[in-house]
Parts: structure tokens; sequence; C-alpha cells
């Protein structure tokens, strides 16, 4: 099972302090010499949960592509870019660019957006998403295998399109798509490679989102043993600082114990953990490391 770590590009609501690139690069060669296997960007444009109140956040296409530069060997993945606030098939096009520079380490991971108030202030539009990222998929998902697309659709067209260069990679780029609801499981069922479930704390809260995903890939006629699972967990430390988790009981506990819980996450089939910890910095990410080290029966290895 490989594991990543996202890395935050947010402003802590606490302190006001956004992270600067510098930091940002440094925590993802931390995490590439850490031995994990992934790094993971969040796609918002700005957090306002009032109307008073704004918390920024970074572009993460831009970072990516800046990350995939100073980085040799780990993963780069999108959790998940929103569909709207890009065209399907330049991004397509963007992706094949990104996974040029990376030498073939892109994940493309897309969704169809939920934070109502980061559409209004950049003026995209927060109806039918879900009509919207179907048909973006259908641009999308030949696009990234080196197909041409011919697509009239409601909301996107693409006439006589063919991405030229392709990156690296001749079977393409792993399209991974993040939802839980029974519409955006259908889509994953129907065009991912992955699929992302998000945000847990222990092991046993996933057999019931696998149950999910399963029917639905029965539902189209697909094997699910097709589909990579992929899953968002998110671990708290607060010896380190007050966490801020999006779980409802985030992992915890001493690298011991996340270790076993890594080893939980595998044995139900997961194929890709994406370790959130908060609050983050690095005291976190050694943490992690050093539960990765045991994990993978290596206790002394990086230290």
């Amino acid at each position: 099972m490989k594991i990543g770590v996202v890395i935050n590009l947010m402003e802590n609501p606490a302190s006001g302090i956004t992270p600067r690139y510098s930091e940002m690069r440094s925590m993802a060669q931390a995490t590439e010499a850490g031995g994990f296997d992934s790094i993971w960007l969040f796609d918002h444009l700005l957090f306002r949960y009032t109307p008073e109140t704004t918390i920024g956040i970074w572009e993460c296409w831009t970072l990516l592509s800046a990350l995939a530069a100073v980085t040799q060997q780990v993963e780069l993945g999108t959790l998940v870019l929103c569909n709207p606030f890009r065209n399907p098939a330049l991004l397509a096009k963007m992706a094949h660019t990104l996974d040029e520079i990376s030498n073939g380490r892109l994940i493309l991971g897309l969704g169809a957006g939920w934070h109502q108030p980061e559409f209004d202030a950049f003026g995209f539009d927060f109806a039918r998403r879900v009509d919207r990222l179907e048909e973006a998929l259908q641009i999308m998902k030949p696009l990234l295998h080196g197909e041409r697309v011919d697509f009239t659709g409601t909301h996107y067209q693409a006439s006589n399109c063919v991405i030229t260069p392709v990156g690296p990679r001749p079977n393409g780029i792993p399209l991974l798509i993040g939802g839980g609801k029974p519409r955006m499981l259908q889509l994953v069922a129907q065009y991912a490679d992955q699929w992302n479930t998000a945000w847990l704390g222990k092991p046993q809260e996933l057999p019931e989102r696998l149950t999910r995903i399963r029917t639905a890939c029965s539902q189209v006629g697909r094997d699910p043993a097709t589909l990579a699972i992929t899953v968002g967990v998110q671990v708290a430390f607060p010896e380190f600082g007050e966490p801020q988790s999006m779980a409802r009981e985030p992992l915890a506990g001493s690298a011991e114990a996340l270790a076993e819980a890594f080893h939980g996450y595998e044995q139900l089939g997961a194929a890709h953990l994406i370790l959130n910890p908060t609050p983050y910095g690095l005291p976190a990410l050694e943490r992690l490391a050093e539960a990765l080290r045991l994990y993978r029966g290596n206790p002394n290895k990086g230290k």
C-alpha cells in the first residue's frame, strides 16, 4: 500500500499566517526524503464559512507544477481539482504538460466542488455541478489517454480535439475521482482509475464506504478489483497544538498505533492512504515518517 501526505497551502485561521512557497517546497522535499510515496494538494480559491471571514489558500495547479520541478520520485496528486474552475480539454492539456515536467508522476484528482462561497466570489456557476462533471469526464478521459475527442454537450464542447505532444506514459495519466453520493459513485465506477473517500480516522470506518462503491461498480458492470481505493485519513497530533479536523474521530496516537492503523487499511484493500496531519508541521511529519518506517518493517531507516 502506498502512503502520501497533504502539503498545506492554507492560511491558519487562528494566526492568519499562510505558508510561503519556500516552506511548502521544504515540506514537500522533507516528505519525499521521509520515504512517502506521494504529496497531495487541495484545490480551493478561498474558504468563507461566514460572510465576514475569508480564509486564504494558494492556487493548487501552479504550486503542483513548482513542486514537480523540485522533487524527484514522489507522485503528485490533486485532492481534488474542482471541475468547474477549468475547461476540461484545457485541463487535459495542462495535465500532460505537468506529467512531462514530473516524468510521469501525476495523479489527476477531480471532483464536482462543494463550497459555494468560492464559486460566487470568482464567478463560477454553482448549479448542476455533477452534470458538468459528467460532460467533462467524457472529454477528459480519452484526452488523458492520447485519444481524439469530438463532443458537444450542454456545458462543454470539444471539436476535433487532440493533445499533442503527450506526456511520457504510454498508458496515459491516471484519473482519480472523489465523491460519496450515489450519482458521484456511478461516475467513479464509469470513468475513474482510482476512487478517493475522505475524511476518515480509524480503518473501521472504511467497510461501509467500500460496500457502496462496490455496489456502484456492479450496477455499471465493472469489476471492483479494477478500481484502486484511495483513502484520505485525518491524523491529529494534539501534543503539537490545537487540531482542526475534518474527520469525526481523527486517527491519533503513537507511531506504533498509527502503523497498526496503516496495516488495518491495507487489510481492507486500500491501495493508497493520503494522510492529512493536524496541526500541520515538521513535528507531525516526523511522527508520520516514524509510523511509516514501522509499517514497512524498517524502524531505523531514515533516522
